[in-house]
């Protein structure tokens, strides 16, 4: 049995990775390489978030999902035996499903494994580049992922317009945020594509955008997250 590891597994503490300056590691499958910026748990059946990338003709033996599997695809066309999923599909894979994931011409993901326990979730299929965007205050705009009742977390794709009135915007449940386009600044530094920043519960930033982002965000998650 593999031995519990932890990479920023101290949910108490900010935490900021730049995904893009990091090495890719190999997974089980030798054709699929990964990033992982948490882990908690054995090596290869914790709770993890990663960037994945398939190789070209890469596969991936068919596994099922305890505790569920959330996979935004940033780059390419990332497929299994329900459908192939182009950049922009948004998956969420519910406690159970089980697939045989694959990737023809290669592609790259934002990987979330083991944090959406419950029987009962929808499987989430969306098609995020035709979706509207929802205007939601001065500057700001929406792409709702994912909420359901009788679970705690939430889902977005938002973007910052160039120069919006951000403000000071609270966590009161903690959030994670990965840069999908653009960058942002804020106290704790500047975040371009494929930085992954956690704020823990009751944080707050300022952020600020010159040029305007667009950003994965969720909300309400580490109530379903192990600290390591």
């Amino acid at each position: 049995m593999n031995a519990a590891q932890s990479i920023n597994g101290d949910l108490a503490a900010r935490v900021a990775v730049d995904t893009a300056a990091m090495e890719w590691t190999p997974s089980p499958s030798r054709t699929v390489w990964r990033k992982r910026v948490h882990l908690v748990g054995p090596a290869e059946s914790g709770q993890v978030t990663s960037v994945v990338r398939y190789e070209p003709s890469s596969t991936f033996h068919g596994h099922y999902h305890p505790d569920g599997e959330e996979i935004l695809v940033l780059d390419g066309v990332f497929s299994d035996e329900h459908g192939d999923w182009p950049a922009g599909t948004y998956l969420l894979n519910p406690e159970g499903f089980r697939h045989a994931p694959f990737s023809r011409d290669g592609c790259v993901l934002f990987v979330k494994l083991r944090q959406f326990p419950g029987h009962t979730r929808e499987h989430v299929v969306l098609r995020t580049e035709s979706m509207p965007w929802e205007l939601v205050r001065a500057g700001v705009a929406v792409r709702r992922l994912y909420a359901q009742t009788g679970f705690a977390d939430t889902m977005r794709l938002e973007r910052w317009d160039a120069g919006a009135p951000l403000g000071r915007i609270d966590y009161a449940r903690g959030a994670e945020l990965f840069v999908l386009d653009g960058s942002f600044r804020d106290a704790g530094g500047t975040f371009a594509r494929g930085a992954w920043v956690r704020l823990p519960a009751g944080a707050s930033h300022s952020p600020s955008t010159d040029f305007g982002c667009v950003l994965y965000i969720k909300e309400g998650g580490f109530e379903y997250l192990r600290a390591g």
